[in-house]
């Protein structure tokens, strides 16, 4: 049965496509070997903030695995800008630029960067409640950048956070807190992830094992700016299972608090509030200036 899709719109090859497209055939080299790339921006309340970064992100990650990122970041902002009319502007809406090779190189494994294909793929997608999710301790780790392209936004690393999230569901958890391979903590399944505790913010310093992402960037910066603490660090399990708080940052839904980890219940916090009502104020300074 095929799925329900929310109302979406692909640019593909110089044209909108309204839908699901087929865009890959069985011999296409992202069919069989996983030569995809994404990023994931967001509009909501009228606003897209950090589009730009996003942009600038999926053409570095075309890069780090092999392709070529053939669309400059303001061509990729213009079409997201021309897509978005498409849409009644009621429900929040996911933007995910894409790149992926159609051929393979020496006996078809590295992919053929002159075969790049690029696609922008916008749909209705609402940003999940700020009400919080729970936490378990994921069995599997991230790749070091010696074992897996993790310098990219890669569909090729996403099924090992789909497990991770499998494992952290039958066992009663909404999402995985995932460690590396040395066992210190990167990141949850999804999202980064922050801890609070004795006032300071705390979140696992990059070590190429995770990509530190925008919203992370964005609200280290923020809560900087206003005063906090925010500390890079190695992070164990062990502190965050003695948090005050945890809260993660992520494209999806900015700024959401952890009310459980490994069956012990915690409230949303402060710092989590306080983080996102910097954002939201961040994002909507954006779009006085954009407009």
């Amino acid at each position: 049965m095929a799925q329900q899709l929310s109302p979406t719109f692909t640019f593909v090859d110089g044209e909108w496509l309204e839908g699901n497209p087929g865009l890959i055939g069985p011999r296409s080299h992202a069919m069989w070997l996983g030569s995809t790339v994404f990023d994931g921006a967001r509009w909501f309340e009228g606003m897209s903030p950090d589009l730009d970064r996003h942009a600038a992100r999926v053409n570095r990650s075309a890069l780090a695995l092999g392709l070529q990122a053939t669309v400059a970041v303001d061509e990729i902002i213009r079409l997201t800008q021309e897509g978005l009319a498409k849409f009644d502007g009621k429900t929040a809406v996911y933007i995910r630029p894409m790149y992926w090779a159609e051929d393979g190189g020496y006996m078809g494994v590295p992919a053929d960067a002159v075969s790049t294909r690029f696609a922008l793929s916008l749909y209705e997608s609402p940003m999940i409640p700020s009400s919080g999710f729970t936490l378990g301790i994921s069995p599997f780790r991230r790749p070091t950048p010696e074992t897996a392209p993790t310098a990219a936004k890669a569909g090729c690393l996403y099924p090992n956070s789909g497990r991770a999230i499998l494992e952290a569901k039958a066992r009663g958890f909404d999402n995985a807190l995932i460690r590396d391979m040395t066992g210190n903590v990167a990141e949850t399944a999804t999202s980064n992830v922050f801890i609070t505790r004795d006032g300071i913010v705390k979140t696992p310093v990059p070590n190429g094992t995770f990509l530190a992402g925008i919203t992370r960037q964005r609200i280290i910066a923020l809560l900087r700016a206003d005063g906090a603490i925010v500390e890079e660090c190695t992070l164990t399990v062990e502190d965050f299972l003695g948090a005050d708080e945890i809260f993660s940052t992520g494209n999806h839904s900015k700024v959401v608090p952890v009310i459980g980890i490994e069956g012990r219940s915690l409230q949303p916090g402060p710092v989590a509030e306080r983080a996102r009502e910097l954002y939201w104020t961040f994002a909507r300074g954006t779009l006085t200036a954009a407009s």
